[in-house]
């Protein structure tokens, strides 16, 4: 046995279920599945409920604690009484769960320690017919029974493993990365976990896989898998060009010295202040940080606004000459249990800077003096403004120069001043800014109680 299967080998026995594992959950599913069928006879309409997901496949990890339930509507239900009856429906069957929203509401609870999701969705022909994202889950469930034998579903535990492992396992927005049914079709795809890491190794983005052969749609993404249930759709689509180069970094480093820890990391500890002071002071940059209470939102509506905001506050600042280092956005909360809407929770978006402070003045380059009317046009506007704190017009080389009060000088007094509001920032994200402190410098070191996480990887990186 080689290093690489020996190391394969221990991962395997870790993170597969064990067979009172697999009968508890089993157990558990089949008693819901009968609370909802239940339910189901009380309504006006047939419908029915089938598992889906991992659990359902038998791909689930050791210690995950999810059983997805989809109660399946006749199509020409209209949509308000499909989302009537099943929160009817879910309420039966999880009369302590609570609604959240995706397409449309759903009940969440737990039950004896599992997470139980009881989802209504339609009982359409075929994924390319739905009329609900959800729609086509029972289709992948499908799709991946009939083609994982119980060494690949092996593999995918494998798979599944590595990719948390690295942080790149999760189709949340905050995440960005490969999805559970994104990582078994690349499992059955390649014919195994090993044959998986040896192709991810060699990639070239944009990759593009078709298992069906049947797509009809061009796709700008890195990784492209054509849905095999429906030839329209990149199941890969959420995933960011970021999750695909650390797969295929890791994937290298599998390969290269094979390792136990490549597929159970250690933990990490919140950075603490004085440990942050630190960084602060060996970088000798100027870190500058925006910080307000979260939008009520839950993170995939919320991950969203914050990238898109910390991006307008980084342009804004390099528009106004300003040198961003590097940025991040960050939410005052556990990485590995993602909080709800309603719970308080600050966020952050910190960039750090080569300089927070500019000079009074910057220069303005004009346009050749040969392209006489838009040349006559920068020298009169200058020249006719009488202005003390502008220097110019006066020529380098062959162009019109001048030396113009800058409008911005102090990176924090920016982003505390109502200019802030002119640069691009998701709508709630802007409404929250209203109230917002800004901390700067060793003030940042303050944020290490609530964002020690995010503050340390962003500190000591890793790929």
């Amino acid at each position: 046995m080689s290093e690489l299967e020996s190391v394969l080998a221990t991962v395997r026995e870790r993170v597969e279920p064990d067979a009172a594992e697999r009968e508890r959950l089993r157990t558990v599913a089949e008693r819901l599945a009968d609370r909802a069928r239940d339910a189901i006879d009380d309504l006006p309409t047939d419908a029915d409920v089938v598992q889906v997901g991992s659990t359902a496949r038998g791909t689930w990890l050791s210690g995950d604690r999810d059983i997805d339930l989809f109660v399946r509507f006749p199509p020409d239900l209209p949509r308000e009484e499909l989302e009537s009856y099943g929160l009817e429906v879910g309420h039966a069957v999880l009369p302590d769960g609570h609604e959240e929203y995706a397409e449309h509401p759903y009940v969440k609870g737990s039950v004896e320690g599992f997470d139980v999701d009881l989802v209504p969705c339609y009982d359409v022909a075929a994924a390319t017919e739905i009329q609900s994202a959800v729609d086509r889950t029972p289709f992948h469930t499908q799709y991946l029974e009939a083609r994982l034998d119980a060494d690949l579903a092996g593999d995918v535990l494998l798979a599944k493993r590595f990719l948390k492992a690295i942080g790149a396992y999760g189709s949340d927005l905050k995440t960005r990365g490969f999805s559970g049914y994104l990582t078994e079709l690349l499992v059955v795809e390649y014919g195994g976990f090993v044959p998986l890491v040896e192709a991810a190794a060699t990639w070239h983005p944009p990759v593009e896989l078709d298992p069906e052969e049947h797509g009809t749609r061009r796709f700008e993404d890195p990784l492209v898998v054509i849905d095999p249930t429906d030839p329209e759709r990149n199941v890969a689509a959420v995933l960011s060009a970021e999750n695909v180069a650390r797969f295929q970094h890791y994937a290298r480093e599998l390969l290269a010295e094979p390792r136990e820890e490549l597929f159970f990391p250690p933990d990490r500890e919140p950075i603490g202040a004085d440990e942050l002071r630190e960084h602060l002071a060996r970088r000798e940059t100027e870190p500058v940080a925006v910080v307000f209470d979260a939008p009520d939102l839950v993170d995939d509506q919320l991950w969203p606004q914050l990238r898109k905001s910390l991006s307008g506050v980084v342009q804004g600042l390099e528009d106004r000459g300003f040198r961003v280092l590097r940025s991040r956005a960050m939410v005052e909360e556990d990485v590995d249990s993602p909080r709800e809407a309603g719970t308080d929770r600050r966020a952050a978006l910190l960039v750090e800077l080569e300089v927070a402070e500019l000079p009074a003045v910057e220069r303005h380059e004009g346009p050749p003096v040969h392209v006489r009317g838009h040349a006559e046009g920068f020298y009169e506007g200058y020249a006719d403004a009488d202005d003390p704190r502008t220097y110019g017009p006066f020529l380098e080389g062959d162009r019109y120069v001048v030396e113009r009060e800058r409008e911005v000088t102090d990176a924090a007094a920016f982003l505390a001043s109502d200019d802030l509001f002119d640069v691009g920032l998701g709508a709630h994200v802007s409404n929250a800014l209203e109230d917002r402190t800004i901390r700067r410098n060793e003030d940042v070191a303050t944020l290490a109680d609530g964002f020690g996480d995010a503050l340390r990887e962003y500190f000591e990186p890793e790929p």
